[in-house]
């Protein structure tokens, strides 16, 4: 368990109070460097984080570096597809293994310090001098190995190897998105932005649509703002539904498909678009014929590498002159109205007049959100949200996540 952040837990108390009474964190949790440093190792290092798609992380044979809270994690894939994650450091003197960086053939994993070498699997292969070395054994040396899951198509790396397998850990999140088989889907078209704000700015703004009339003209052309319900996740996620328009068939800017309708989405589904936000650092939305992922690196308290990319089914590609812009398009616009909203938060959130604020009726997956969080904050590490009891008509629909 968690222990708690450097917070005064007065400044929590409305946080975690009933939706309809509750407020938004305190600016310190947006700008403050402790805090953080706190977020990456009680949060990012200590359960799983999503990291890519297999697919264009790396292929078989070959070896990449990326980063997971604030540590290196190399990940290496052998002839036969099978993914393995290690601590980016040799067990020599502490070199890093690789750069962090973008993938590249490896039949060995070598050290660029002193040459101790690797096989894809972990094992020491060579040591210059050591394994010639009597009574020197090389299976005591072996990379220290991390937890590595792959679902849905994504790669999930646990540094703290303590959380419960994804399957159990993120509970009925693989039920509800299941019709959109995300396995099998491929990666048509990633986009990397900067944003100047903080990560959970970003989670929070992507979790409601009460800003959609005022900065979203595109979006509200195709879907009502004020449609859609919560889900009750069962894991640590959380999101819902949005309704498309009547002459919509999915989020583009004239609301046409060029693509081919995902087979598992049928009835309802076919007229929706689901948001969800898969705790901590991925952002789902759910399309009849495509999906969008949001994969979220925090890079400082006010600085978020959001890595877009669109997925479409291999029958879309199948398709003569298939051309994935009509979604791009759309998202790349969309998207950067966000951006901008959410910087603008950023800046709100260091002046001195700022306070916390009340939540609308149109904010309860933000609720959910910044309940997490609260509790996480309080010491009492990671707890499913639930869906907050809203009373009257005011409370009756979850609006949208843009």
């Amino acid at each position: 368990m968690a222990g708690p952040a450097p917070l005064e837990p007065a400044d929590l108390v409305s946080v975690l109070a009933p939706f309809g009474e509750s407020k938004t964190l305190p600016a310190e949790a947006y700008t403050s460097e402790e805090i953080f440093a706190w977020e990456l190792g009680e949060l990012f290092a200590s359960t799983w984080v999503c990291v890519g798609r297999v697919d264009d992380l790396l292929g078989p044979g070959q070896v990449r570096a990326v980063r997971v809270a604030a540590e290196g994690v190399l990940l290496a894939r052998d002839s036969v597809g099978t993914i393995r994650a290690f601590s980016n450091v040799c067990r020599h003197r502490g070199h890093e293994l690789a750069p962090i960086g973008d993938p590249f053939d490896a039949r060995l994993i070598r050290c660029p310090y002193h040459s101790w070498s690797y096989r894809l699997d972990g094992t020491l292969r060579a040591a210059p001098t050591f394994t010639e070395t009597p009574g020197f054994d090389p299976s005591g040396h072996s990379l220290f190995e991390l937890s590595v899951g792959i679902f849905g198509g994504w790669v999930w790396v646990d540094l703290s190897g303590e959380t419960p397998t994804p399957e159990v850990h993120f509970g009925n999140l693989w039920e509800v998105s299941a019709p959109y088989e995300t396995g099998r889907l491929r990666t048509a078209v990633t986009h990397s932005y900067t944003v100047t704000a903080n990560w959970k700015i970003v989670v929070e703004n992507y979790n409601e649509c009460y800003h959609c009339s005022t900065i979203h003209p595109e979006l509200c052309r195709v879907t009502p703002p004020d449609s859609g319900r919560d889900h009750q996740p069962t894991g640590m996620w959380l999101g819902g539904t949005m309704d498309l328009k009547p002459h919509a068939e999915t989020m583009s800017l004239d609301g046409r498909s060029d693509g081919v309708p995902l087979r598992g989405v049928t009835g309802d589904l076919a007229r929706q678009v689901l948001y969800l936000t898969v705790v901590p650092n991925l952002l789902l939305s759910l399309h009849p014929d495509y999906v969008m992922s949001h994969l979220l690196t925090p890079i400082g308290p006010d600085e978020t590498l959001v890595e877009c990319s669109w997925l479409f089914p291999p029958e879309a590609w199948e398709r003569p002159g298939f051309d994935p812009a009509y979604a791009v398009d759309f998202w790349d616009i969309t998207n950067r109205e966000d951006w901008e909203a959410c910087e603008g938060v950023m800046r709100g959130m260091r002046n001195r007049g700022y306070r916390p604020g009340a939540l609308s009726s149109w904010e309860g997956t933000v609720y959910q959100f910044l309940t997490v969080m609260g509790h996480l904050y309080r010491g009492e590490g990671l707890m499913v949200p639930t869906v907050p009891e809203r009373s009257g008509s005011a409370y009756s629909a979850n609006t949208g996540r843009s």
